[in-house]
This record gives structure tokens, C-alpha cells and sequence, in this order.
């Protein structure tokens, strides 16, 4: 736990400096963008997943494997810039928690909230923008609902805006019932 703690400090110092210099150079919107593609990147690929995660290679292959990667995707000159920064300083693992933690720095700069939503299926249009709608509410700004789907929730959804998490998933109600039925 410590470890996600130290990673989350990092990324978020990594997050700031990328974001500055992102914004002196007005290509806020391309590197982004472009961290929006790296994460898409991460999620759809195991190997990359496993090169940024890995210490069997090292901090020049991270950064050979990461240039590649960025004139492959055709990434904004500033991001690569920053890949191969993140690579040099041993940093590749990190990458995860800059990503993050800059879309909330982005997403506060519009004036608008994070949001991710966690369902047990994939929420239809209709359910998005309900969602949306609700967190707006809640929340007093508008909302950017990026929507994950884990069967393991059995049903309702998991909502996280920054580090508050609201619950309504059938698997946590069924957790606390179990407890509740232990104790009695």
C-alpha cells in the first residue's frame, strides 16, 4: 500500500511538471490526447502493461521501447520528450499514475470533475448521460465519465470522483449483509 502511495506522489509531481510545460507550450489539448492513447495503449496491451511494470528491463530499453512506441502512434514532440524523461529517471512504472493524475489536472483546468464509473455491464447511452446528469448535481460541476465494466460487481455501479468512491454495487450490499449476519 505504501508503494501505490510513493507511485501516486511521484506521479502526481511528474503529472504537474508535464502539465506545466504542456501548458506554456499550448499543446494542453495534444498531450492529453496523447496520454488519454497511452492509457488506451496500457489497458489493450499485456506487454506493454509488463514493460513499464518490469525491473528486468532497464531504464535505456524503457526509454528505446517508449520512443518506439511514440513515432509509432505519432505522439506530440513534448510527450515523447517526457517519455524518454520518465525512462532516464527510472520512472517507465509510473507512467499509469502521471496519466491519471494529469487528466485530473486537466480536467480541473476546464473547470469540469474526473469521474470513473464501474458497472457490471456496459452502460448504455441513455445511463451515461443519467449518471452524468446525477453527478452534476451532486457535484456543482460538469463531469468527465470515463466508464469501466467489472462483472465482479454483480450489478449497480461504483462511482470515484477523485478519492471519494460512492458505492451502489450489489456485490458491496452483499458484503455488508454477510458481515452483519456474522456479527449476529
Amino acid at each position: 500500500m505504501a508503494d501505490d502511495s510513493k507511485a501516486s506522489n511521484v506521479g502526481g509531481r511528474y503529472a504537474q511538471a508535464l502539465f506545466d510545460l504542456a501548458n506554456d507550450e499550448k499543446k494542453l489539448a495534444a498531450v492529453e490526447a496523447d496520454l488519454k492513447a497511452l492509457k488506451k495503449m496500457r489497458a489493450d496491451s499485456r506487454d506493454f502493461h509488463i514493460l513499464l511494470a518490469s525491473p528486468a528491463f532497464g531504464a535505456a530499453d524503457k526509454g528505446r521501447a517508449l520512443a518506439a512506441i511514440a513515432d509509432k502512434a505519432k505522439l506530440n514532440s513534448t510527450t515523447k520528450k517526457f517519455l524518454g524523461l520518465l525512462a532516464a529517471n527510472g520512472r517507465a512504472s509510473v507512467l499509469p499514475a502521471v496519466i491519471e493524475a494529469f487528466e485530473a489536472l486537466a480536467a480541473k483546468a476546464r473547470g469540469a470533475v474526473s469521474a470513473q464509473v464501474t458497472s457490471a455491464i456496459p452502460l448504455t447511452p441513455a445511463q451515461t448521460k443519467g449518471v452524468a446528469a446525477a453527478l452534476r448535481t451532486a457535484l456543482g460541476k460538469d463531469p468527465e465519465i470515463e466508464t469501466r465494466v467489472d462483472p465482479s460487481i454483480l450489478g449497480g455501479i461504483k462511482v470515484r470522483v477523485g478519492s471519494r468512491l460512492f458505492d451502489a454495487s450489489l456485490r458491496s450490499k452483499l458484503d455488508s449483509l454477510k458481515f452483519a449476519l456474522k456479527r449476529a
